[in-house]
């Protein structure tokens, strides 16, 4: 890291735990640039498998069951 990081780097370690947070997002989102449509498909899937969830076509699973003890 350069010398501009390390200051920033320690003024946002004096900022509370929320307006850091803020900021990771802030940062996070000025380098993500989401395909639109990627991302209206992955909108479409997400509806698509609720509504099979909620009508009783698809059974939910325990966390537990996939991920093991948390």
């Amino acid at each position: 890291m350069n010398t501009l990081t390390h200051e920033l780097a320690d003024k946002a370690r004096k900022l509370k735990p929320e307006e850091r947070f803020a900021l990771v997002e802030e940062i996070l989102n000025s380098l993500d640039h989401p395909d639109p449509a990627i991302e209206r498909q992955w909108q479409e899937e997400a509806a698509r498998r609720l509504a099979a969830y909620r009508s009783g076509r698809v059974v939910g699973v325990p966390a537990e069951d996939v991920l093991g003890p948390l």
